[in-house]
């Protein structure tokens, strides 16, 4: 390689790295308008001091969703009266979490971490958005989590009927889920199912050529020019494609080739730095699962890299020994984790014992357990 070829100490083949960060929140908003519009229909009347309409956006992962509810409200922040709050559920996954994290969007101070009762909690923040005469626009994104763990229908309940509990309180609620294994209204109370009547707005998968322009703009931003080139971004959005087109995949792959061509001291990304860093990056979703376990969900998944394929009453025993819960809890956590599509379970018959479940990581268990311990580190 010539001497021009190669990065001095201090040079970098970034303009912008935070531009191929996974929060980074776009300027311009490639092919999603029709989504944007309806979201942008149903909110519209809390602009004029009125409940919005709930809306439901779903689609596979990383087509956008939380970026388009962002952006919104971004520009919603500037209207006076129209207060607006992302929960995320994958960390705050119970109806006194979402609603912690509501206080504090309004009051911008958290709440005592005890000694508050939820009721007061709740009368707390609807007599603030009576007194001041506010609209509160609420999403719950990565809703699918408050399903898990069975909190989505107290959850939406509450928020849905605010204004019967308290007369002149204004809640408009936007769900977001990935999961789409998951029927949201179907799983839902009949006392929620009666009173929620979003809006459904579908994000499909990108396709190849709409990977391509979206990512084609991370890298004009993103890097120098010249870095990367035509047959390099070819190769990113194959493995984006090929990853159900999630973008969050194509992203990091990007950063993690131009890390590797700074590894390397060369001034433009190969296709063997894209190689090398797919690696890496296909596990993007496992990261992100992983960090929302609590500490028993992981010990399972612990378990499961020692005893992958095993029955489930083995896996139990070895679980039970490790953290002295009982089956019934092994049972919720294993069907969250295979929700998460962290495990998969197939039924066999076992001779002459009938039919039984054999319990597997989707990963490969030396990568889980690697990521597990970097979230523990």
């Amino acid at each position: 390689m010539a001497d021009d070829d190669m990065l001095s100490w201090d040079e970098s083949v970034f303009r912008d790295e935070h531009v191929l960060e996974l929060d980074y929140l776009p300027d311009t908003f490639l092919h999603r308008d029709d989504q944007m519009e309806t979201l942008k229909y149903a909110l519209r009347p809390a602009v004029r001091g009125s409940r919005p309409l709930n809306v439901m956006a779903r689609g596979p992962p990383g087509t956008g969703k939380t970026t388009a509810v962002q952006k919104l409200f971004d520009k919603l922040r500037g209207v006076s009266d129209v207060d607006v709050v992302r929960v995320n559920c994958q960390v705050d996954s119970t109806r006194y979490a979402v609603f912690s994290r509501l206080f504090e969007g309004l009051f911008e101070y958290e709440p005592p971490a005890s000694g508050i009762s939820f009721k007061k909690l709740f009368g707390q923040i609807t007599d603030r958005l009576v007194e001041e005469d506010e609209v509160l626009v609420v999403a719950l994104d990565d809703v699918n989590y408050l399903f898990y763990e069975g909190e989505a229908s107290d959850t939406l309940y509450s928020l849905l009927r605010a204004h019967e509990a308290h007369s002149g309180a204004k809640i408009g609620v936007v769900v977001v889920s990935s999961d789409l294994g998951l029927d949201v209204i179907e799983e839902l109370d009949t006392r929620v199912q009666s009173v929620f009547r979003p809006e459904d707005v579908y994000f499909s998968a990108y396709g190849e050529r709409e990977i391509v322009d979206i990512l084609s703009e991370r890298v004009e931003r993103g890097f120098r020019d010249g870095v990367v080139s035509p047959q390099v971004l070819d190769r990113v959005a194959a493995y984006t494609a090929d990853s159900g087109g999630d973008l969050r995949v194509g992203i990091d792959l990007l950063r993690r080739a131009g890390l590797s061509a700074e590894m390397r001291g060369s001034t433009d990304v190969a296709v063997e730095d894209v190689e090398s860093a797919y690696e890496k990056a296909k596990y993007v979703h496992l990261s992100r699962h992983l960090r929302g376990l609590s500490e028993s969900e992981a010990a399972l998944v612990r378990v499961l890299a020692d005893h992958d394929g095993e029955q489930a009453g083995d896996v139990y025993e070895a679980f039970s020994e490790a953290t002295d819960l009982g089956y019934t809890r092994y049972s919720e956590i294993v069907n969250k984790l295979e929700q998460l599509g962290l495990i998969e379970t197939e039924y066999a018959d076992v001779g002459g014992r009938g039919r039984s479940r054999a319990l597997s990581l989707s990963y490969d268990a030396d990568a889980v357990v690697d990521r597990l311990d970097g979230e523990a580190g």
